[in-house]
């Protein structure tokens, strides 16, 4: 089959899987079927159930690798659709689905590039190219990913988000930040004999608001941005609540940790007791826990680390070179969302790049879709970037 074919109807397969967040097991299994049938040398599932596959060359080298997470968000509203979210209907040279930009065209390209580019060499090139399509990514950015590059140990790791076929250099982070008052219920007709836990909370929201943001010259402003707001008992009828809780999402910069980010809010829980001398209040990170489809649990701080590499790093001048052989002229940006890249350059310090197929915005969307020479093009640079790589 024509290698376009080929790479249109592997996508099409993909998309006709549905793999929400624990459900990936068809997709995986779809995926390990098709890395065997393309020669890779080694293709496992690890125990969060994310796909490994390795192919070597004859000499020793660098080690590359391709990461994509092949975990979609939910349908929602689908009688909205004008496509079936599974169908992979091409039409007007688009195909429509979930996950065709978020994310699962890029990971067809990069399993094909691999592969295309081991057949094209007959293998005699020096180091490995490995290309990892990870779970529960929508929930967990870079988690699953943790598992990866302890059995890979990358060189380099590009990560096939959606990029216009640009080049990303890095990205803010992402932590969950949870505030809780405590305070003391009783009747509503006698509010004196207890103690509201919204009343100490409004003015830590307020304080909050006026917090100073951090700013990156690349990445841009440290965002703090206040997402949710409970009291309890709910519905409170004729009852003061003696529990509080705000959920903030904080978009994270280069070197900030979770103590630098708690700080500044327990400064402010201190001021306010000064207020209020009895209140019992906490700052936190949110944890989140969710079952694999092997079985296994996966859990984690909502902490994800912001990354950038420098324009004159190797990595980033060799795959601006690379693609530019491709017939790819790609300008040099930042990803505006968390990746997995959270844990191969913020965590694990391995130089990260991000470049893969169709837009951003076109993630989670009503009739999503992937333009095919957007796939075509991707599959090419891939391939591009992993020549120039191991040279």
């Amino acid at each position: 089959m024509e290698r376009d074919a080929l790479l249109r109807t592997f996508c099409q397969n993909l998309i006709q899987c549905p793999s929400l967040s624990g459900e990936e097991k068809q997709v995986a299994q779809l995926i390990v079927q098709t890395m065997k049938e393309q020669g890779f040398d080694e293709m496992i599932i690890d125990r969060y159930g994310s796909v490994v596959g390795t192919i070597r060359g004859k000499f020793p080298g660098k080690a590359i690798l391709l990461d994509g997470h092949i975990d979609t968000v939910p349908i929602t509203n689908q009688a909205q659709w004008k496509h079936d979210p599974y169908g992979a209907k091409i039409e007007n040279n688009r195909m429509y689905g979930r996950g065709t930009s978020d994310m699962k065209a890029s990971v067809a390209s990069m399993v094909l590039a691999a592969a295309f580019f081991a057949q094209d060499t007959h293998k005699e090139f020096s180091g490995s190219v490995s290309v990892s399509c990870t779970v529960h990514e929508e929930c967990f950015e870079g988690v699953s990913s943790r598992e990866v590059s302890q059995r890979v140990h990358p060189d380099y790791v590009i990560i096939g988000e959606a990029t216009t076929n640009t080049l990303k250099r890095g990205q803010r982070g992402r932590a969950e930040i949870v505030v809780e008052t405590i305070g003391k219920s009783c009747h509503s007709s006698n509010p004196q004999e207890g103690f509201n836990a919204v009343y100490p909370m409004l003015s830590i929201v307020e304080k909050i608001q006026q917090l100073k943001k951090e700013h990156h010259p690349v990445l841009g402003e440290g965002i703090l941005e206040l997402t949710d707001i409970k009291s309890s008992p709910y519905p409170g009828s004729s009852v003061v609540p003696d529990f509080c809780k705000v959920t903030y999402d904080r978009r994270l910069l280069v070197g900030e940790t979770e103590e630098s980010v708690l700080a500044p809010i327990e400064r402010i829980l201190q001021e306010v007791r000064q207020e209020y001398p009895t209140l019992i209040a906490q700052a936190y990170l949110a944890q989140g826990e969710a079952l694999c489809w092997t079985g296994e649990t996966i859990k984690a701080k909502r902490f994800f680390p912001a990354w950038i590499v420098q324009e004159d790093d190797e990595l980033v001048t060799k795959a601006l070179t690379g693609l530019q052989k491709a017939g790819i002229e790609p300008k040099l940006s930042h990803f505006s969302f968390c990746t997995n890249g959270s844990h191969f350059c913020g965590e694990a310090h391995i130089p990260t790049i991000g470049f893969g197929p169709s837009r951003e915005e076109l993630a989670h969307v009503i009739d999503e879709y992937i333009e095919l020479d957007q796939l075509y093009a991707s599959c090419r640079g891939f391939t591009a970037l992993i020549a120039e790589l191991l040279q």
